[in-house]
């Protein structure tokens, strides 16, 4: 299987060209997650074949963990986790990597029913749609504030900027305006 924009594939006695390279791509995200934390994930591959279909909300199994020494021999994960002094290792038949989502799926060839997902945790925003609030701004010693007043949700927001975020703020506007 080849590149699709942010999905890196390498398959075992896979023809495509670019399965090495993407082989030497993986290995280098994986290597690279020396010291962080990741969660761990393994899921029953669907009858269907159809990854979309599981479910990858937390579940009671599932690990989270800080990697020591990842890295790739031969097509073999090695990694040990910071709780544990033994190398562990997986021989995948496949690996897929999501770039966008910081996520490497491991398909193990010794469980070819089981595909394990390794996760860089990823920042969730809370978001408040705020419609028609009331709104004050001020700038007092170079530094703006905005203030943002919603009756109906009873709720303020307070927004504090520096100079050069202000700048650039009257910029985009600018930008908005002329579209």
């Amino acid at each position: 299987m080849s590149n699709n924009f942010d999905n890196l594939i390498w398959q075992q006695n896979s023809s495509q060209s670019d399965n090495g390279d993407n082989l030497k791509a993986i290995a280098n995200w994986w290597s690279g997650l020396a010291g962080k934390e990741v969660t761990w994930q393994q899921r029953l591959i669907p009858t269907s074949g159809n990854l979309e279909e599981l479910d990858w909300q937390p579940q009671k199994f599932d690990e989270k963990l800080i990697l020591e020494t990842p890295q790739v021999r031969g097509i073999t994960l090695y990694w040990r986790n910071n709780k544990g002094v033994d190398e562990r290792n997986i021989t995948p038949s496949k690996l897929s990597l999501n770039t966008s989502q910081q996520r490497l799926y491991v398909f193990p060839q010794s469980q070819s029913q089981v595909v394990i997902s390794v996760t860089l945790p990823v920042t969730i925003y809370q978001k408040i749609n705020l419609v028609n609030p009331q709104l004050a701004a001020t700038i007092k010693n170079g530094q703006g504030i905005i203030l943002l007043r919603d009756e109906t949700e009873k709720l303020e927001v307070k927004v504090a900027l520096s100079q050069s975020q202000i700048n650039q703020l009257l910029d985009q506007l600018k930008i908005a305006d002329n579209q």
